[in-house]
């Protein structure tokens, strides 16, 4: 039986679902189902003859993307189970294992934990601090200094300025432990979770063959809680679209939990200028008052 959209979905459900070619911005506040609407998107795309397989549906936990892809298979048939869902580093992860040798890696490249990372930057600390040196940050906070520069795109100093001005002292050596451990990890064939990010969005840049065989095999994508992405997961998306422009992105305009991690929340604010005569939909909550 066909899904019958406009009794199950609310107006503006119902406009974001309908809406399946280029750029849509859906603006969904808490208790507007927004899950409700990729869900039943989902379906909706693959209703009209979509590939399952060329429909991506990029979350931030992997638990939510199953959840949805099941969800829409409920709604319509099996077809949907074949839809691509994951986050933004499994997709990283994919497309590398696939590609890391055009960057110089094996495709057999080793991921590094939080663990591995802090044991590699604790050996690189100690060879390169002086035994008694007072002040000095920890592995643990090196760490989160060298994953904020990646995800803010920012330079190792202006993140100790920004945020770890108590250590300004010592950013000559912090940024020289940094460049250390980028060298340690090209040289042994590893990489981190941010180099996921890092590279998955070089590769796109760079090689405009994968980046065309990428953007034909996603002709759909689907972003949920966009206002939590980052710069990166902003630019992957931005090149993996190339050609076809067909991206929804689902995010809440009034907060964003990730900040801590390097969240762009003006990554919502520049959509319709990134993605040339986006339309932009804002679900409503049951019984909300069109202002």
């Amino acid at each position: 039986m066909p899904i019958q959209y406009d009794k199950e979905l609310n107006p503006s459900q119902h406009e974001a679902v309908m809406c399946t070619e280029g750029p849509l911005l859906v603006i969904a506040g808490a208790g507007s189902g927004k899950t409700r609407t990729l869900t039943f998107r989902t379906a909706r795309l693959v209703e009209q003859g979509v590939a399952p397989d060329q429909v991506l549906l990029l979350t931030f936990t992997r638990k939510a993307a199953e959840q949805m892809i099941r969800r829409a298979a409920a709604l319509l048939d099996g077809r949907c189970a074949r839809v691509s869902g994951g986050t933004f580093h499994s997709f990283s992860l994919l497309l590398l294992r696939r590609h890391a040798e055009r960057l110089g890696y094996s495709n057999r490249f080793v991921i590094l934990d939080r663990a591995d990372s802090e044991v590699i930057i604790e050996g690189l600390r100690k060879e390169a601090v002086p035994r008694g040196t007072r002040g000095f940050p920890r592995k643990r906070t090196l760490a989160e200094i060298f994953g904020k520069s990646v995800n803010k795109a920012m330079e190792v100093k202006e993140v100790i300025e920004e945020e770890f001005p108590h250590f300004l002292e010592f950013a000559g050596d912090i940024e020289h432990i940094y460049q250390r451990y980028v060298t340690a990890k090209a040289d042994g064939d590893l990489m981190d979770f941010d180099d996921l990010l890092v590279n998955a969005r070089l590769l796109l840049a760079t090689e405009p063959e994968v980046r065309r065989a990428a953007s034909a095999a996603y002709r759909y994508i689907m972003v949920d809680e966009y206002q939590d992405t980052n710069l990166l997961q902003a630019e992957i998306l931005r090149l993996l679209a190339d050609g076809h422009d067909n991206v929804m992105a689902v995010g809440d305009d009034s907060q964003s939990i990730y900040a801590f991690r390097g969240a762009c929340f003006e990554n919502i604010l520049r959509f319709p200028e990134v993605y040339e005569g986006a339309k932009i939909v804002r679900l409503r909550a049951p019984g909300a008052e069109e202002v």
